[in-house]
């Protein structure tokens, strides 16, 4: 089961026609819904919130890709687009205004293709180094689509996951992070895929649904994106920084911002920084 972190607020629960969505809400103020990558869960988001909910009324969902303790229900659409619909109707079945969305890693991929396809359900966008273009899945961790096609290739997978010196493989996390991901963290990522059958099943699906042409398709739909964007990026070869330089570049009213000293999950390496550059572009993007 995913670990109870204090920071994200209490466990909630939002049915929809796919299944249920478990998610903490904590904070007061302007709402900012944050979507997690593959193999992860709203445990991502800890360092991030605990800065930002004294001011915004924050969303952390536990999405299933992986990381999620309730299996979505036969017939859950798991490619792209169809992920960034199931965003779009959690944030309406939250009854949210204009959020602001944010999004790392796979999670990122999913927020461009709700700004792609579903602008007027946000306010503005946050994207954190994330698969874009043809880079979905990085190369690093292409083998997941290999090992997760079966159960036992995934079940196998999983139970390597389990190994602190695994972990920081960079077939695994270890090119996510400069630093260690603390083991209780870990743990919430990566045991519901070994521990529950079901989450296996929606994982398979998943990565049987992952293709570039969705990312592509979606990096091309944000150059009618209308709202305020700001790109974070940091200054490594998994989400290259050229890919974030490009996003910037589709949208309209977008800014870059460089992190440095961080791999991929800035959330992880640089989560102060992260979350005082959100707040800096979402007090620059309020209506005035």
């Amino acid at each position: 089961m995913a670990t109870a972190v204090a920071a994200l607020g209490p466990v909630k629960d939002v049915e929809l026609p796919d299944g249920v969505i478990r998610y903490h809400a904590t904070g007061a103020g302007p709402p900012i819904v944050f979507v997690h990558g593959i193999i992860a869960n709203a445990d991502v988001w800890r360092g991030v919130v605990a800065r930002l909910r004294d001011r915004y009324r924050c969303i952390t969902p536990d999405w299933p890709l992986g990381g999620h303790v309730q299996p979505m229900r036969p017939g859950t659409d798991f490619t792209l687009f169809g992920l960034a619909d199931l965003v779009r109707r959690t944030i309406a079945a939250l009854d949210l205004t204009a959020p602001a969305l944010v999004g790392n890693d796979t999670g990122g991929a999913i927020c461009q293709a709700v700004a792609a396809r579903h602008p007027e359900a946000i306010g503005s966008l946050v994207l954190t180094p994330s698969d874009a273009f043809d880079n979905f899945l990085p190369w690093p961790i292409r083998h997941l689509q290999l090992f997760g096609r079966t159960p036992v290739g995934l079940k196998v997978l999983a139970e390597t996951l389990r190994l602190r010196p695994v972990q920081r493989l960079p077939i695994a996390f270890g090119l996510l992070t400069r630093r260690p991901i603390p083991a209780d963290i870990m743990a919430s990522y990566t045991g519901p895929l070994r521990d529950h059958p079901e989450i296996r099943r929606d994982f398979a699906r998943l990565v049987r649904a992952i293709s570039p042409a969705f990312t592509r398709e979606a990096a091309e739909g944000l150059r009618t994106f209308p709202h305020p964007a700001l790109i974070a990026w940091a200054r490594q070869n998994f989400f290259p920084l050229a890919h974030g330089e490009r996003l910037a570049g589709l949208i309209s009213d977008a800014r870059l911002r460089v992190i440095e000293d961080s791999g991929p999950f800035v959330t992880e390496d640089q989560p102060e920084h992260t979350a005082a550059l959100i707040e800096e572009f979402l007090r620059e993007a309020a209506p005035r």
